[in-house]
This record gives C-alpha cells, sequence and structure tokens, in this order.
C-alpha cells in the first residue's frame, strides 16, 4: 500500500516490504495462468487456487505499506512497485474475466480508458519534470474496492445460493469501485493541470 505521508525515503531495495511488493508482481502471471486455465481444459478447481493468489495479494498490499511505515523503510522503489502491483493485478483481472465473459466489453473498457487517460497524464507530468502523482486515499478505495469486487464476480461464475450471493456482492463492489476509480482519476488530471498552470505563472 503506497503511503501518503512525508517521511525519509530510503535508497533500499532489499526492504521486507519491498520483498512483499516483488512476490505480488510474480505472482500476476501465476493469477493469470490460473483464471485462463479452465479456457483451455484445465480443472475448474483452478479458481479456488486463483482467489488464493489474489487474497495472498490483497494481504501482503495491506503489510508492505503497514511494516513500511512502523519499520521506516519507505523507499523510493516501494513507491513504484506498490501501484505498478495493483495496476497490474487490476489489468490481469481484467484480461481474465472479460475473456471468460464474466465481466461485459464495456466495464473493462470503462476502467482501461481510465488508464489510458492516467497514462497520458503521467507522460505531461514527466515532460515538465514531476513524477506521477501521488497515491491518494480516494484511489486506493477505488483499488480495494475492485480487489473486492474481482474475485466475488469470480465466484459468482457458477449456480447454486454461493455464487448468487457472490454476484450481488461482486456487482456491488464493482459499481463503488468503478466510480471511485474513475473520480480518483479525474482529481488527479485535475492536479496535473493545476501543476502545468502554475509551471506556466513562474515562467
Amino acid at each position: 500500500m503506497e503511503v501518503q505521508e512525508t517521511r525519509v525515503q530510503t535508497d533500499r531495495v532489499l526492504t521486507i516490504p519491498n520483498i512483499l511488493s516483488m512476490a505480488r508482481l510474480v505472482g500476476v502471471p501465476l493469477f493469470l495462468w490460473l483464471i485462463l486455465w479452465p479456457e483451455f481444459g484445465g480443472p475448474k478447481a483452478a479458481d479456488g487456487w486463483a482467489l488464493v493468489v489474489l487474497a495472498l495479494s490483497g494481504v501482503s498490499d495491506y503489510l508492505d505499506g503497514k511494516l513500511a511505515r512502523r519499520w521506516n523503510q519507505i523507499s523510493k522503489l516501494g513507491r513504484i512497485l506498490d501501484p505498478a502491483a495493483d495496476r497490474l493485478y487490476i489489468l490481469s483481472t481484467l484480461v481474465g474475466l472479460t475473456w471468460r465473459d464474466i465481466l461485459p466489453i464495456w466495464l473493462t473498457a470503462a476502467l482501461l480508458a481510465r488508464e489510458l487517460m492516467l497514462l497520458i497524464a503521467v507522460g505531461i507530468l514527466g515532460r515538465h519534470g514531476y513524477g506521477p502523482p501521488q497515491v491518494n486515499f480516494l484511489g486506493k478505495a477505488a483499488t480495494f474496492n475492485l480487489m473486492y469486487a474481482f474475485p466475488l464476480l469470480l465466484l459468482s461464475d457458477g449456480d447454486g445460493w454461493l455464487h448468487s450471493l457472490a454476484a450481488v456482492f461482486g456487482w456491488a463492489f464493482a459499481g463503488w469501485g468503478t466510480a471511485l476509480y474513475w473520480w480518483a482519476g479525474i482529481l488527479y488530471v485535475v492536479q496535473v493541470r493545476r501543476l502545468i498552470r502554475a509551471d506556466a505563472t513562474a515562467d
């Protein structure tokens, strides 16, 4: 979890929080393989393992920020790895669930469009000498909603009361997550616009 507080950063690479973030990144291709395996003749039980990987990712996402703050191990690398892992898990889940017709194309397109908007904004910031914008609470809340939504929607792929209940809660989290995701994205764009205007005024 990315840290917003102003604290001393370290250039160390091999810290416990960074190792957790690296482990999350390694889990991305494993998760994508597990979620797509049933489409290529694999056992349906692979969905259960995919859920386990996703759950472990959520736990490590919480722990890396918690430990970084507690042990004063906030690092420049960690500030890159954490949001990168979040986005890659979201992207891999979108690919997997859309491929399996669990997510509709329009929802996938809406989330990818937001990522494209942010990519353009970061590129503009880079041309003006700024780094990527700080992840704020709203952006993290959006990510948490989506990370709850995706495993529930994966669990909804079946028959029975449990799958139906998972669908209800999964779509609720997906709706809130998508709305917050776009809201946070728009706030980032506003922040970028203010920085660029401030630079223009200073010149």
